[in-house]
């Protein structure tokens, strides 16, 4: 298998409010859209498009467990991770989780869109004397 391309769909119901937020605050660009209940968002790097269609999903088959994910986060590796939280700030962006690093030596803070998807912005700054 070769994967050329990814995407995360995420079935929102809002969205145009929530490719604002991407758009606005994350440097994503539409790409596509269906009467704006079916957008495509973007970016010119590694990130994965990200797909908003507006209204429940299509239920999938039950899982075997009979459980599917509860939360999802949909998570972006940064460089310079504070300049972000900086900007970020200044853009008044609805920062949810701080800037903080994680026991492991992980930076991240935390957005939440307007339909309530949550985005995690990570950078992995090795501990001193690594």
């Amino acid at each position: 298998m070769n994967i050329t391309a990814s995407a995360v769909t995420l079935h929102v119901d809002d969205a145009a409010a929530s490719a604002r937020f991407f758009t606005g605050h994350l440097g994503f660009r539409q790409v596509m859209s269906l009467d704006e209940e079916y957008i495509c968002l973007s970016r010119d790097d590694d990130a994965a498009d990200i797909v908003l269609s507006q209204g429940p999903a299509e239920a999938p088959p039950e899982p075997a467990s009979g459980r599917g994910p509860q939360n999802v986060t949909v998570t972006f590796t940064v460089t310079s991770i504070a300049d972000e939280d900086a900007r970020l700030r200044r853009e008044n962006a609805p920062i949810t989780t701080s800037l903080r690093q994680k026991p492991w030596g992980e930076w991240a803070l935390q957005l939440t869109d307007p339909n309530g998807v949550v985005v995690e912005l990570v950078e992995w700054v090795p501990p001193a004397g690594a």
